[in-house]
This record gives C-alpha cells, structure tokens and sequence, in this order.
C-alpha cells in the first residue's frame, strides 16, 4: 500500500487496485502455483489496475507527473514533499503520519492507520474504541473520503510540525500493539507479528524523537508486555499469567523496558497520556520482576492502578484494578471492585467476574458469568480456555 501510494499518491485507486490483486491472485494461484516473488506479482498486478482506471478516466497524461521514482521526488524537493532527507524513510511510517494528517480527527486517524496501514480487522478496532462495528466500519469509510477529497499527500512534513502527530502516532501504534497482544476475535490468542510491527514503529519514530517522553514510556511498556509473548501459550491454550514458565520470558526485553524507566526522560513532568503509558508500564514491571506469581506486590499493583485511574480512567485500568484487588485482599473485594462495569463488546468483565465467583463458592452464579462470557468471546483460545474453566466447576 505504501509503495503504490508513493507511486500514484491516489488512495482511493490504490486500495481498490491492490484489493483487485489479491482478489486475482486467490483466484489463480491455486491453479497456477504461487509465483516466485509473490508480493511483486501483487504490485505488478495492482500497477496495471491503476494505471487502467487512470486511462479510463482520461487523466493519464495529467498523473505522469505522478508516477516518480524515489530519486525523482527528492529531486523535485519541497514541490511534492516537505521531507528534507531527515525525516521518515520508513514507508509504513509514512503512511501512518499521512493517516495522522491534522484534517483528519483523532479517532478517525487511529481507527484509519489500525485498517489501512496495520490490516487489524474492523470488528477488533471497533472493540478498541468501546463503539459498535457498524459505527467503527462508517468511520473509517468517512476518514478515507477525507483523505482523497482533502487530496491529503502521502508525504511526511517538516520536522517542526511532526510534534503534532506524535500523539496520535504513539496512541496507533499502542492499539495496533493491544490487537496483537490480545486480539478480540479469530483463532490466535495473539499476533506477535503485529505486536513486534507495533514495536518496530515506536523505535523508529523515537530515533526521529529519541528525548520524546511518551515514546520511551510507550516503548518500555510494549517490551514488558512483549516479554511474555513465548509463554501465553502452551499447545495451543492459554496459560494464565501465575502459570506461565517465567523461563521462557524474553529477559533482554525486560532489561531494556526498565533502562528505559529509570532514564532521564522521564525523571521530569510529563503530560497524562505518557503519564498513562509510564503507570501501565511500571504495572508491568511489577509483574516482570517478581521471581515468582506468589512473590507479586499486589499492593503496589493496586497502587499504581488507583493513579492510573486519576490520571487516564478508562473501563479497562478498572477492570485490572479488580482482578489486582481480588488477588490482593480477596475475592470479595474484587467482586466489588467490578460492581457496575461493563466493558461494550468485551467478554472479559464477565469472565473476570465468573472467576471470583467460583473463588467465592458460588458455583451457580459463576457458571451464569462463564455462559455470558463465552457467548460474548470471539478468539478461539480465549473461548476454549473459558468452557474448560466453566466445565471444571
């Protein structure tokens, strides 16, 4: 997508185009064989789709200006771009910032970089941003006419505008990283891939801003969470944070998170959205650190959430508040941490709630709390893991 928006700078033709690509190519490959260097037969294939749509218009004359190379559009400087060679070469990144574009609002722009750049399904973003699919997929469909008919370059701007975006950029790549670490739907219980593509745009973005303190603090907490990634799962099921082999966790991730913790960045005031990042990742900490589940300062955890939710409360810090209470001081305190929390589209307050529940004793209104949450539950683990737990009362 990057590639061939660097080339035809058209949106609308681009995604239509590469849609049409993939679309032959599930057609032909099975019969034909997968071809030697799959993704430039897609860009071969997506190039002449543009460039058929373009002559059916009758503007093919009007693009050739268009159709640059690299080294043409450095040439042509500040005319088609503001990149003065020490910004973004990242294509992808490229295409989040465009996607961050001022005209566009800031869920529109997250919402838009999560579908377009990153490939996360519409239903997982919409659960992201606590709104029905059908509300998420219309935004998203609004955002892309915005671009095309705000005609929104893909380009990167000047570095004294980046600042900007930066916010917008880091809040995207933290929902791109949470839809890989926990995806809401399909038959993984997460996509490291996506994870680590998340991980990756932080490092660049924060080599363009390496004192920018919600990168760092963004970074560090991706990193605890990213640790753990080899031992969530185990043939296949979910293995539960206290059950997992702390062995297989990647330590050097952990290393690097807490450097980054303790460094100067963040010695000073920081805005609340790094505030948030910095809290959740010092949450993480506690947990990366403890040798043990049974050594875990649940206390300082509970802590560390009580100023989470002052300084960004959301429906989710609340939730871990009431599993970390319930490990804390009892199930009972959990259950009314929990009192009133509904989390639109999510299965997890009510699989939390199912499993104080059955700590209590109270088998029938657990087994209640694990059918809602099962029936709620689209990840195939996740599902899995919950009828085993309801089947075991």
């Amino acid at each position: 997508m990057a590639l061939l928006l660097s080339q035809f700078r058209r949106l609308d033709l681009v995604e239509d185009a590469l849609g049409d690509a993939v679309e032959a190519a599930s057609r032909t490959w099975p019969v034909d064989g997968t071809p030697d260097n799959p993704a430039g037969w897609l860009m071969t294939a997506a190039k002449r789709r543009v460039l058929d749509r373009l002559r059916t218009e009758g503007v093919a004359q009007r693009k050739l200006p268009m159709l640059l190379t690299d080294a043409e559009r450095q040439q042509e400087g500040a005319r088609t771009m503001a990149d003065s060679g020490s910004l973004v070469e990242d294509d992808v990144l490229r295409l989040v910032l465009m996607c961050a574009h001022p005209a566009l609002a800031p869920e529109s722009a997250g919402a838009l970089s999560l579908r377009l750049v990153l490939g996360v399904p519409t239903a997982d973003i919409a659960r992201l941003f606590l709104v029905p699919e059908p509300t998420m997929a219309a935004r998203i469909a609004r955002a892309k006419k915005r671009i095309v008919g705000a005609g929104i370059p893909f380009a990167v701007p000047d570095a004294a505008v980046l600042p900007e975006r930066l916010d917008i950029v880091a809040q995207t790549t933290y929902l791109a990283f949470t839809a890989g670490y926990a995806p809401g739907s399909g038959p993984d219980l997460l996509r490291a891939d996506l994870s680590g593509e998340a991980i990756r745009l932080a490092r660049v973005v924060l080599g363009l801003r390496p004192d920018e303190p919600a990168l760092v603090a963004l970074l560090a907490l991706m990193l605890l969470q990213h640790s753990r990634r080899d031992a969530r799962v185990s043939d296949g099921r979910l293995v539960l944070l206290a059950d997992q082999d702390r062995r297989r966790w990647h330590h050097d991730d952990v290393a690097e998170a807490l450097r980054l913790l303790t460094g100067p960045v963040l010695a000073g005031p920081v805005t609340p959205l790094t505030a948030s990042y910095a809290l959740q990742a010092r949450i993480a900490a506690e947990h990366a650190t403890a040798p043990t589940a049974d050594d875990t300062r649940w206390d300082r955890v509970v802590g560390l959430y009580d100023l989470l939710l002052h300084v960004s409360p959301s429906p989710s810090a609340r939730l871990a508040r009431a599993v970390a209470v319930a490990e804390d001081r009892g199930a009972a305190a959990g259950l009314a941490a929990l009192e009133g929390l509904e989390i639109p589209s999510s299965h997890r307050p009510a699989a939390v709630r199912a499993e104080l529940l059955a700590r209590s004793g109270d088998t029938d209104a657990a087994r209640a709390a694990y059918d809602q949450a099962i029936a709620a539950c689209d990840n195939d683990v996740e599902r899995e893991f919950l009828e085993r737990q309801r089947a075991s009362l």
